[in-house]
């Protein structure tokens, strides 16, 4: 048997202390039924304590792969991710996300951090474990409004990439890192791009993706609003659909640059990945992760019951009163009306006597 207290038991047993200590000084000073109802309260009050100490029976060790291995993804958010030419038709930026995906799976318990850029790089989730935010933030990820590009430079991103692999190296140096560019190369700034020889030195393992086709694809007009795919409408150059062609020299320079290898990505051909570092352990043969039965579960259901006896019981007691009141109000309405009848009559009787005196004297005259 294990715990895993969902609050530290030394606040717990602050908190429930105090409340049994005056359900123990009700029962003693309780007589006849009352005494079985402040039990069941001690047992309701012993109940929430052990199910906050989340009762559990270990189990057998899994299969689990963890890396460790910081991995940084860096995504280009430009107008031309969504150019239209990955498997036909569709955005670059769903190859991206498929491709990320990916690399979330062949690196189990790696950590990841996400930087994109455009007109300027910025840090979307530093280095966590949580994958799931990972993809709900590429999910949500959208290029940059179309009104406002002024031109983006592929290399951007270095200063920020360099910063980010230095810091994990100098708070985890027995970690491995690995870089991972998704873009296309279009260079639409005059300057010429910034290199990343700054971040090789810090660099173990990746890959360069490139997205796009020579031909070119057409881009939507982008709003940055949440939800917002593109509209109907295209950018346009000249009268016809502007067009963004993949530029695979630039792709090639930044690999070179880091380090690893440029692979040009498309819809029909597998990933292909760096092996996994050589830091990767299987947590299963070391003993340090498993399988835990939860046993909090009953405790919540005696919780449940003895709650359901306590409405139950406070039910009863305001039908009671209810039947309590309402042969008492009927009572006082009925001597309310009582007197009323009999005020009525004395006002009644009070006025034919007045009446009767007056008439004598006028009789008396008549005769």
């Amino acid at each position: 048997m294990i715990f895993q207290p969902v609050l530290n038991v030394f606040l717990l047993v602050l908190l429930c202390a105090p409340v049994g200590a005056l359900a123990v000084i009700a029962l003693a000073k309780a007589k006849g039924r009352d005494k079985a109802l402040w039990v069941l309260r001690l047992v309701l009050l012993l109940a929430c304590f052990v199910m906050f100490l989340r009762p559990g029976i270990p189990g057998g060790a899994t299969q689990t792969l963890a890396t460790d291995t910081d991995v940084v993804l860096v995504v280009d958010t430009t107008a031309s991710i969504v150019a239209e030419d990955w498997n036909g038709d569709e955005p670059r930026l769903d190859g991206v996300r498929a491709d990320v995906q990916s690399i979330v799976d062949e690196y189990p318990g790696a950590r990841f951090a996400l930087i994109t850029f455009d007109a300027s790089a910025d840090l979307r989730m530093p280095l966590t474990t949580d994958t799931t935010s990972l993809i709900s933030s590429l999910d949500v990820l959208r290029p940059e409004v179309t009104s406002q590009s002024r031109g983006s430079s592929i290399g951007i991103a270095s200063p920020l990439l360099t910063e980010t692999l230095s810091n994990a190296a100098e708070s985890s140096p027995d970690r491995s890192r690995m870089v991972f560019y998704f873009g296309d190369g279009e260079q639409t700034v005059t300057s010429a791009p910034e290199p990343f020889d700054g971040s090789a030195e810090f660099t173990d393992a990746g890959a360069v993706f490139g997205y796009g086709t020579a031909e070119g694809g057409p881009m939507r007009l982008t709003t940055g609003g949440l939800g917002d795919s593109g509209s109907g409408e295209y950018i346009e150059y000249q009268g016809s659909n502007a067009l963004s062609v993949i530029d695979e020299t630039n792709l090639e320079a930044i690999a070179g640059e880091l380090g690893v290898e440029y692979q040009h990505r498309t819809a029909d051909a597998e990933i292909v990945l760096p092996d996994a570092p050589s830091t990767t352990t299987n947590y299963a043969e070391s003993g340090s992760v498993g399988n835990v039965t939860e046993l909090y579960w009953i405790a919540a259901l005696v919780v449940v019951a003895l709650l359901g006896v306590e409405l139950a019981r406070a039910g009863m007691l305001v039908a009671r009163l209810r039947l309590l009141r309402t042969p008492r109000a009927r009572a006082t309405r009925d001597r309310d009306r009582s007197t009323r009848d009999a005020t009525r009559s004395a006002r009644d009787a009070s006025r034919s006597t007045r009446e009767a005196t007056t008439s004598r004297p006028d009789d008396g005259g008549a005769a």
